[in-house]
């Protein structure tokens, strides 16, 4: 019986990662910088009617409540993306360089320690 629980257990857990993979990609997510962008941009318009939707089925009189303000993001997804990508490649471009840089440096390192 506790190996049943165990394969329940994992194959519940396997269909929560797979929904939330497929809808991850379904919103666009998984895609390009722009389309993450604009998956954002229907995150935040349809934010607020989904709190409203919540609070009247929960019976929440939301003037009663007074919830904050959904936050207003200023984040390009693809402007970050980018970034990240430049600095990786900048790194990768003078890495040789710095590796010869750091060797020599250690080599007289040693030199000056066997004197």
């Amino acid at each position: 019986t506790v190996a049943a629980f165990d394969t329940f257990r994992f194959v519940i857990k396997g269909s929560l990662a797979g929904a939330a993979v497929y809808m991850a990609y379904d919103q666009g997510l998984l895609g390009s910088g722009t389309q993450g962008a604009e998956a954002l941009r229907k995150a935040q318009a349809a934010l607020p009617p989904a709190i409203q939707e919540w609070t009247s089925y929960l019976g929440w009189e939301v003037r009663a409540v007074q919830l904050p303000a959904t936050p207003k993001f200023d984040f390009s997804p693809s402007d970050s993306w980018n970034k990240g990508v430049q600095t990786v490649m900048s790194a990768l471009s003078v890495a040789p360089t710095r590796a010869c840089e750091y060797t020599v440096e250690g080599w007289k390192y040693m030199k000056d320690l066997v004197k």
